[in-house]
């Protein structure tokens, strides 16, 4: 009926867009500001970590604790958090991108439209998790509406 650690994956992935969101609104706020480069977490990056362990909790058959970071000692995956925390931490690297006289590197229409994907993003992962918490009740009232 559920997958396990799927609820656990949407709420890492909720969690994620949030913090990113906070610092792509910093970027907008800084804008102005002389010399600023602006910073972002690495979508793919986090992607790639949570389906990894997916991935290992499916071979495991094993749903993720919420909160747990210790290492699996038989497949060396990482616990969820740990691996949220790590995809937090690494912050794309401005210097690829275009550098203004000013020596900033923002673009405007670059950080609405990363703003609206990882709005997007959220949304998703929040009517997902939403869906499965319904599912819950329902399984637990006894309610079955087809």
């Amino acid at each position: 009926m559920f997958t396990p650690g799927i609820t656990q994956s949407l709420e890492e992935t909720i969690a994620f867009a949030e913090r990113r969101h906070a610092i792509l609104a910093g970027n907008l706020a800084n804008m102005d500001t002389p010399g600023y480069k602006t910073r972002d977490l690495s979508v793919p990056e986090f992607q790639a970590s949570l389906k990894q362990l997916m991935a290992a909790d499916k071979m495991r058959g094993v749903a993720p604790s919420p909160g747990d970071g210790s290492l699996d000692a038989a497949s060396g995956a990482k616990g969820p958090r740990l691996a949220h925390e790590q995809a937090v931490r690494e912050v794309r690297d401005a210097s690829t991108q275009v550098v203004y006289h000013d020596g900033s590197d923002d673009n405007l229409e670059t950080q609405i439209a990363e703003i609206a994907k990882n709005q997007s993003m959220h949304s998703t992962a929040v009517a997902l998790l939403k869906s499965q918490y319904r599912t819950m009740q329902m399984a637990i009232a006894g309610n079955v509406a087809i």
